[in-house]
């Protein structure tokens, strides 16, 4: 276990984690949460763990000093809950306001990526009065049907005709008002994880039912994880790059995580950013971490290093201070 001397201790202060909250991936987060807070403790810091469905108001009385966000979903990685530390005052890991709402946001994610240049599979929204014909031949088949704003794969479904399609859409409103379709991409998936600026090796991910779905990744164990993915050199430097520029591209800061998949032609294309990944003992971060020398509490180590770094609004830091 990575120790921490008292005097790096005494420069953290009293560190609050937060986990739990009232959204769909509630019982990662509480897992997610656990991990962390058992990796400080175990280091000797000042920490205590708080779950924000007891709100606001019983974080402030608190007094952190700084804390590691191990939220997942709405009301704590979708910029809801950066704001409100933003005005309190309290440096926290992951990324500022803006880069956590577009990451929440898969449509809007697509259209800052789309207008970069960055490959991504096509979409649309769905609705109502939606075409769901039209929709399966424009983006092709199968589709996959996702809510916008959640993640853990939760509501998500691979649909090849129009009546499938419609009920698919009606199943994932039950976990956001906006649902959206995209192109599926058959091939392999990965995962790639950044660091305070570091690209981590790429994680391949193979699930036994083809489809990396919600027991995928938390329940079952025969989910595989390839590390290192098994491309060549060559490539995976491109598959870095490539997760590298698509996280900095929505303003990301601190850690995160880029989902891609590689097509039968061997292009890779976005699916979308993490900004507040998963740490529980499935997670794919920290498998990324260990493999090259990062134990788990090295890694909750070094993401609550970036809390200690000020951050500064990109606007203003890109411009000229007035002279008066």
């Amino acid at each position: 276990m990575t120790a921490v001397k008292p005097e790096m201790a005494t420069r953290y202060g009293r560190v609050v984690v937060l986990f739990g909250g009232v959204s769909a991936e509630r019982e990662v987060s509480l897992k997610s949460g656990a991990a962390v807070l058992a990796a400080l403790e175990g280091a000797g810091l000042d920490v205590q763990g708080y779950d924000m469905a007891h709100g606001l108001a019983g974080l402030e009385a608190l007094r952190a000093d700084r804390v590691f966000i191990a939220m997942h979903g709405r009301g704590g990685e979708d910029g809801t809950l950066q704001g409100a530390l933003d005005l309190l005052g309290i440096p926290y890991t992951g990324s500022g306001v803006l880069a956590s709402a577009l990451g929440m946001d898969k449509l809007r994610t697509k259209k800052l990526w789309d207008v970069e240049g960055l490959p991504t599979p096509r979409s649309c929204r769905l609705a109502a009065d939606t075409d769901w014909q039209n929709v399966l031949e424009t983006l092709g088949t199968p589709v996959v049907v996702k809510p916008v704003h959640e993640g853990s794969t939760l509501g998500i479904h691979i649909v090849e005709e129009a009546g499938a399609l419609k009920a698919a859409w009606q199943d994932a409103c039950r976990f956001d008002g906006v649902v959206m379709a995209e192109q599926f991409i058959k091939g392999p998936e990965y995962t790639v994880s950044v660091l305070d600026g570091e690209v981590l090796p790429a994680i391949r991910i193979e699930a036994d039912s083809g489809f990396y779905d919600y027991d995928a990744k938390y329940v079952t164990d025969t989910t595989r994880y390839l590390l290192p993915c098994g491309l060549e050199a060559a490539r995976e430097a491109e598959l870095a790059t490539l997760s590298l520029k698509a996280f900095n591209v929505l303003g990301c800061e601190g850690w995160g995580r880029v989902d891609v998949m590689e097509d039968a032609d061997g292009a890779f294309w976005l699916l979308e950013v993490n900004t507040s990944p998963g740490m529980t003992d499935h997670s794919l971060v920290p498998q990324a971490a260990a493999h090259v020398g990062l134990d788990f509490t090295a890694l909750v180590l070094r993401i609550l290093d970036t809390t200690l770094t000020e951050r500064h609004d990109v606007a203003a830091s890109a411009c000229p201070q007035s002279e008066h």
